[in-house]
């Protein structure tokens, strides 16, 4: 099997835990960080491009994010989002809000939901937006 290639049905993502929607999300918001960053910065030191990357993938800065996301999204994705906010989580965060974590859960869930429903170009979208408003630290 292709597991690169299987993606699940809109309905089969909707069974999914929020939170395994959110383990996805968070793999695929990496990987589009890390890509973004060498494209911009393919000769920094690779110490430089992790630092670049915690900028954007801590709680707080995908909290504000997803803040700055909202107005873009439609029914079904504030939907998504919302079942991963609302999600009870077995970790506490050490080192962010409860209120950031819990919304930074539902970005992942989010790009996650996309992500195994094959809808990239809408992440695209989504990530076009974060590099325009991308201001955490």
């Amino acid at each position: 099997m292709e597991f690169l290639k299987k993606k699940f049905s809109l309905e089969e993502a909707k069974q999914l835990s929020p939170l395994v929607l959110a383990f996805i999300g968070d793999a695929v918001y990496e990987l589009f960080v890390r890509n973004y960053l060498v494209h911009l910065n393919n000769n920094m030191p690779v110490n430089m491009l992790h630092n670049k990357a915690v900028s954007f993938v801590k709680a707080h800065c995908q909290s504000e994010m997803m803040n700055n996301l909202l107005v873009y999204l439609n029914t079904e994705e504030i939907a998504i989002f919302k079942r991963g906010r609302n999600a009870k989580s077995a970790t506490v965060p050490k080192h962010a809000k409860v209120v950031d974590y819990r919304i930074a859960t539902g970005f992942e869930a989010l790009l996650g939901y996309l992500y195994i429903t094959d809808q990239i170009d809408r992440l695209n979208e989504l990530f076009e937006k974060i590099i325009e408003f991308k201001n955490c630290n």
